[in-house]
């Protein structure tokens, strides 16, 4: 299992991985087109894969532009074995690392991406779009949050 940065030769595996998922899915895989995607990992922030055996497993992107999570998922078949975890903890280390904004995400309400956001430390702050749980994290409770875990090793580039 390596971790690394997302490049443009990811991006059709990064899109598998997004519409793999069981929540938070889209209702038409055509709203997010590869270019979008390399916008965001190029131009407007960057993102991190997960890779075992050659293919992309989880991803995450963090925009600068507008001080959001573009996006976290995990294969269903890698779930509940703290790739979102790891992937997660990187793109806040690299955002926070950029600048001191904060940062906002949103989520469907009732899924295990809300439960795992709040575990994280994120603060819900309203409502986005269609009834989306929007949540922030500051900078401050960020630092706090990894002073906890960072207790805890992480092995990045295991197998």
């Amino acid at each position: 299992m390596i971790f690394r940065e997302a490049t443009i030769q990811d991006i059709q595996q990064i899109q598998v991985v997004r519409n793999a998922v069981k929540e938070n899915m889209l209702s038409n895989p055509a709203l997010v087109p590869d270019a979008d995607v390399e916008e965001y990992i190029t131009r407007r922030g960057k993102g991190w894969v997960c890779v075992v055996d050659d293919r992309v497993i989880g991803f995450s992107i963090a925009d600068l532009v507008d001080h959001n999570i573009w996006a976290l998922f995990v294969d269903p078949d890698y779930e509940a074995k703290g790739i979102g975890k790891q992937l997660h903890d990187l793109m806040m280390n690299w955002y926070f690392n950029q600048t001191d904004e904060a940062v906002w995400l949103s989520t469907s309400p009732g899924t295990r991406a809300e439960t795992f956001y709040r575990k994280q430390g994120w603060m819900e702050t309203g409502v986005y779009g269609k009834g989306e749980i929007k949540f922030e994290m500051k900078k401050e409770d960020w630092k706090k949050n990894t002073e906890v875990s960072d207790t805890i090793p992480i092995a990045i580039g295991t197998k």
